[in-house]
Formats: C-alpha cells, sequence, structure tokens
C-alpha cells in the first residue's frame, strides 16, 4: 500500500462519513438536542417533493441561541469533513435561521415568529392535499 493510500484509509476511519440523509437528520438533532432546542419537529419529505428529503423545525428562546444553533449545526457538519451547507440565512438578526444541508433543511425559529409563519400547519396541510407527483 502505497502512503496516499493510506492518508486516504486513514481519513475515512477517522471521519465517520454519513451514509444517508436519515444519518444528517441524525446528526442534526443530536446536535439541536445538545443545544437544548425546543419543540424540534420532524418532517419527512422524500415523497413529497425533490429539494430535501426532511425539514427540521426547531425553536430557540432567544437570538442568540438560534444563531449558536446554526453555529453548532455548521461546526459539526465541518469537523465531520461533510460538505459545508448550501447556506445559512438570517444568522444576523437570529430571529429564524434556515441551514440547508442540502437533504436536510433546518429552520431555527424564536417561537412567536413560529406560531406566526406556522410552517408545521402549512407542511401538513400541503402533505395531505398534494401527494408527490412521480415522474
Amino acid at each position: 500500500m502505497n502512503s496516499a493510500q493510506s492518508k486516504s484509509q486513514s481519513k475515512s476511519q477517522s471521519q465517520p462519513q454519513l451514509q444517508s440523509s436519515e444519518d444528517m437528520k441524525d446528526l442534526v438533532l443530536e446536535v439541536l438536542e445538545d443545544a437544548k432546542a425546543q419543540e424540534v419537529a420532524v418532517f419527512d419529505l422524500r415523497e413529497r417533493n425533490t429539494f430535501a428529503d426532511f425539514m427540521v423545525v426547531a425553536s430557540g428562546t432567544s437570538t442568540r441561541q438560534n444563531k449558536a444553533m446554526a453555529d453548532r449545526l455548521v461546526m459539526k457538519v465541518k469537523q465531520l469533513g461533510l460538505a459545508p451547507p448550501l447556506g445559512v440565512e438570517g444568522q444576523q438578526d437570529g430571529e429564524w435561521v434556515l441551514v440547508d444541508l442540502t437533504d436536510v433543511i433546518v429552520h431555527l425559529m424564536l417561537p412567536q415568529t413560529r406560531a406566526f409563519y406556522n410552517l408545521e400547519k402549512l407542511w401538513d396541510e400541503s402533505i395531505r392535499a398534494r401527494p408527490a407527483q412521480t415522474l
């Protein structure tokens, strides 16, 4: 075995790779639990759209907590050597922070913002009203 192969092999052994969008969702839930996120809701979107497999909605008690939870998610993904988020929006204000992890979309919201936009109801009604279209 040459040195490039051994470096590649040791790198893959030292950094766990996520095998599926479910693994990423589980990682997100683990990070949010550690960060004391409140009212965490998970939506399985695999049969409903093509832009993501899961959507996670959680509340923070303050804008600072929302920002910190988003930072923790980004740092954890980076730590594991995974692809960086496609985007992080709303971090400046922290009222509603969106972290796009490709297959998992994470919404971190203040309780009043979450109540106003009511994403849970929107997605619940959309799932019931319109089944996924097959190509």
